[in-house]
């Protein structure tokens, strides 16, 4: 049976230790990309679909912004608690979507001090990360929220962070034309 799964194709760089000391963009989505994590609200564009001019004065810009829901409360309250717990990792910026999460972690060094991660493999740092946030997550909603993957990238330069920073910032402004975004 195992025969006809597709194979996975790997996005990770090939020969990069994922526990070393850099910056990495994350994405977590939930499962089945349930919208439960938030609502973005004050969207005030008259020309745009989402306009409602009884929670905004017509004409009037009102910057979108992300208001969470009981769950995102909960995934934002695990975020910053994460910081406190890992000592070699800091989440550097992130941001609560309907469906997924955002996020720039910097990896301080190897993983040798600090909280120890559930194995000495190498690229065991990343994992371990997002496993106990999805695990301390689930616990107190009282069901698995997420999907099983999830999605990485090295920030490489001044460039590519500033570039991530940017869509992490704006992600909310430009919802519904993200490519996670979902009727």
């Amino acid at each position: 049976m195992s025969e006809n799964l597709p194979k996975r194709k790997s996005i990770r760089l090939k020969e990069y230790n994922y526990s070393e000391m850099g910056l990495y963009f994350l994405t977590i989505c939930t499962d089945k990309r349930r919208k439960i994590l938030s609502k973005i609200v004050g969207v005030g564009v008259p020309d745009d679909p989402f306009f409602n001019p009884q929670t905004v004065g017509v004409g009037v810009l009102d910057d979108p912004r992300v208001e969470l829901t009981a769950y995102g409360k909960i995934v934002d309250k695990y975020i910053n608690q994460l910081n406190d717990f890992y000592e070699n990792i800091c989440v550097e910026q992130y941001v609560i979507m309907l469906n997924h999460i955002h996020m720039i972690l910097f990896v301080r060094d190897d993983g040798s001090s600090g909280t120890p991660t559930p194995t000495n493999k190498p690229n065991a740092v990343i994992p371990a990360f997002v496993s106990t946030f999805k695990r301390f997550c689930n616990k107190e909603i009282g069901e698995n929220i997420w999907q099983r993957y999830y999605y990485d990238h090295v920030i490489r330069n001044q460039r590519d962070y500033e570039e991530i920073s940017k869509y992490i910032y704006e992600n909310p402004l430009k919802w519904q034309f993200d490519e996670l975004y979902t009727e």
